[in-house]
């Protein structure tokens, strides 16, 4: 082993700290992450019934082809388990607005969702409402260029995370 290999028993240096800049919008960041996802899920429970992941969850089945979507991709596009996936399936199925199916395809079945009718009327029903809650907290606060940055920000993160993630959490989404 030559003196410039790391030993495996060698730990890592420190991090730089952040500067006190950086750690200023950091916790911005943190407190942003801590406040609005329970404010929007307060509205949806309280005007629909539901939690922000079922809402993602039909909104996405809402505008798919055919209102129907595979359920790996489903759990990717309204960013969950197919754990969790499947549990609010069930319960959006028990309410009439999801069906389950499967179809089969090279080496196999697969499991998809798909967007009843009812399931439809009712994402029509509380999608005003979660606009406006929406804009109220985000939209309407930030100029349009606050905007746009908040949303290339959202997904620079957004990318280095999900390549971080577990393959489980990334499954291949062909059949």
């Amino acid at each position: 082993m030559s003196p410039d290999t790391p030993r495996e028993d060698t730990p890592e240096p420190d991090p730089p700290w952040l500067s006190p800049d950086q750690q200023r919008e950091w916790r911005a960041l943190v407190a942003l992450f801590m406040t609005l996802p329970p404010a929007l899920d307060a509205q949806l429970k309280r005007d629909a019934g539901m939690n922000s992941f079922e809402y993602q969850v039909l909104a996405a089945l809402s505008e798919a082809p055919g209102r129907t979507v595979r359920l790996s991709d489903l759990a990717a596009l309204s960013q969950g388990s197919l754990s969790r996936l499947s549990h609010a399936i069930t319960r959006l199925e028990r309410s009439g607005w999801v069906e389950r199916h499967s179809e089969a395809c090279r080496g196999g079945r697969r499991t998809q969702a798909r967007l009843t009718d009812a399931g439809f009327a009712r994402v029509e029903e509380i999608a005003p409402g979660h606009v406006r809650e929406a804009r109220r907290l985000v939209v309407d606060v930030l100029t349009p260029e606050q905007l746009a940055a908040l949303g290339d920000a959202a997904r620079a993160i957004t990318a280095v995370a999900m390549a971080d993630a577990p393959e489980a959490c990334r499954e291949a989404r062909g059949c």
